[in-house]
């Protein structure tokens, strides 16, 4: 095997793996924009949305259903 075709394999392979990570990342910190944005500028209610928004991540709720989930909770109660 010529280790030009290891070479261009491993960096494809690096190449791929980087993307992956900053495609997660990114969704994450879209998110928490998200949460953020609908706490408006109190402290306690910033706080408190990252918290609904980890509990929807340990609910498992679907990304496209995020948004009407986080506005139900931060309408249903107060911190």
């Amino acid at each position: 095997m010529n280790i030009d075709y290891l070479v261009v394999g491993v960096v494809s392979i690096l190449a791929i793996a980087l993307h992956v990570v900053l495609f997660v990342l990114f969704r994450r910190w879209m998110d928490r924009d998200l949460a953020l944005s609908m706490a408006g500028d109190d402290p306690a209610r910033r706080a408190w949305m990252l918290e609904k928004l980890a509990q929807a991540r340990r609910e498992r709720v679907r990304r496209r259903d995020l948004a009407a989930w986080l506005r139900q909770a931060a309408a249903g109660s107060d911190p």
